[in-house]
């Protein structure tokens, strides 16, 4: 499945990816990898712990 952002024609090109994903069920927060800075994040959220799981999102920078 291909992302469209900003009324863009062109498809915005996807990538896996590892995050930090919420614990909580009720929550639907989550976070690339690369832009965490603790070894083991907490949800801004929601504040529930967090595991790294991988998703397909669009690229980000080049």
């Amino acid at each position: 499945m291909m992302a469209y952002f900003n009324n863009q024609k062109e498809p915005v090109p996807e990538v896996e990816t590892t995050v930090w994903a919420c614990t909580n069920d009720d929550c639907n927060g989550f976070m690339r990898e690369n832009f965490t800075f603790e070894e083991k994040p907490h949800c801004p959220l929601c504040h529930s712990d967090m595991k790294k799981e991988v998703r397909v999102l669009p690229v980000i920078g080049s």
